[in-house]
């Protein structure tokens, strides 16, 4: 893999304010109803033109959620989604029909996310169709050759099926997909995890690649901390649906001052074996709360070590604690002194 990217310094192209996303369960019983399942619960965040932002977090902590309902592919329950000046949180989908040129997501199963009745030259060629009609069928082959051959494609492939490809292949189609309008931002949802790590390297390159041709702004989704360290510049720690730490890339793994993102970064391999089993591991007790009954005040106050009357009481912000430092813990002094990673 290349080595880790510089942050740029460069204006935000996209801002989210108090972003929810509740989904409503149909409760049984005598006091049947609905209650709110909060995949994810007021979160907030910039992203500069030209930057990486990974999110991470365990499973289940909202954050295909988040990336979609940035997106405008899942309702939103609250919050606002600035993108280059204009609010497209809400919008209908006719609305957001001129903005999908420049918003695109690369899915987490390449094989699933490909219509098997179709070409992949079909494939890549969709979004030509639907945006830019005006195109002869000469031109669309032409710009789905030229997309195949810069991903690593072969343009003799084009009238191929998905089913005759290999993972890496496919999730190479779906990058193909995603770029051929030329995209300004893509959200990657754990676009390599489906892969063997072999493959995985080449397809972040890839991405990297792309991200410095065409200039592009990633929101990249993962549970593997060491591959969002590699892609990233700053990365943003999900909990239950709520940014629990944001920070640049090597602040957050040299500096974590939240419990949970301690927790996560100690359980990262380390590739010297003699390192790894010296290495003192953070074992969070107790299972994942469940969005439908969130902890009152600091939603990882029931795993917490350090957790004390006020977590229950009250929720944490995130503060500033440095430039480029956000945490969300009312204790996170402590977290940073006791730490052991």
């Amino acid at each position: 893999m290349n080595s880790g990217a510089q942050s740029p310094v460069k204006e935000p192209i996209l801002s989210v304010r108090n972003i929810k996303v509740y989904f409503p369960i149909q409760t049984a019983g005598l006091f049947s109803g609905t209650i709110p399942l909060k995949a994810v619960d007021g979160v907030d965040f910039d992203l500069l033109a030209g930057e990486t932002l990974g999110v991470v977090g365990e499973s289940g902590c909202g954050k295909s959620t988040l990336g979609r309902g940035i997106l405008q592919l899942l309702e939103l329950s609250d919050g606002n989604v600035v993108w280059m000046g204009n609010n497209i949180g809400g919008l209908s989908f006719r609305e957001m029909k001129k903005y999908r040129k420049q918003l695109q997501i690369i899915f987490q199963d390449p094989l699933a996310s490909l219509n098997p009745r179709m070409t992949i030259g079909d494939i890549i060629a969709e979004p030509l169709t639907v945006h830019y009609p005006e195109l002869s069928a000469e031109e669309r082959t032409q710009q789905v050759k030229d997309m195949m051959d810069r991903v690593g494609l072969l343009p003799l492939m084009i009238n191929r099926y998905p089913h005759e490809f290999s993972g890496g292949q496919c999730q190479r189609i779906g990058v193909a997909r995603a770029m051929i309008l030329k995209p300004k931002l893509i959200v990657c949802d754990e676009p390599v995890s489906a892969l063997d790590v072999s493959i995985q390297a080449q397809i972040i390159n890839l991405i990297k690649g792309l991200q410095e041709d065409f200039g592009l702004s990633l929101i990249f989704i993962s549970h593997d901390l060491s591959i969002v360290r590699h892609i990233s510049h700053r990365i943003m720690v999900l909990y239950l649906g709520n940014a629990v730490e944001v920070a640049d890339r090597k602040r957050l793994y040299n500096n974590p001052c939240h419990p949970y993102t301690q927790a996560l970064i100690s359980a990262v391999p380390i590739p010297d074996p003699d390192l790894e089993k010296a290495k003192q591991r953070i074992v969070l007790q107790g299972d994942l709360p469940s969005p439908l009954n969130p902890p009152s005040g600091c939603v990882f106050r029931t795993r917490c070590p350090l957790a004390r009357d006020l977590c229950a009481r009250e929720k944490p912000r995130l503060q500033q604690i440095d430039p480029d430092h956000q945490v969300a813990c009312h204790f996170w002094q402590e977290a940073q002194d006791q730490r052991i990673i």
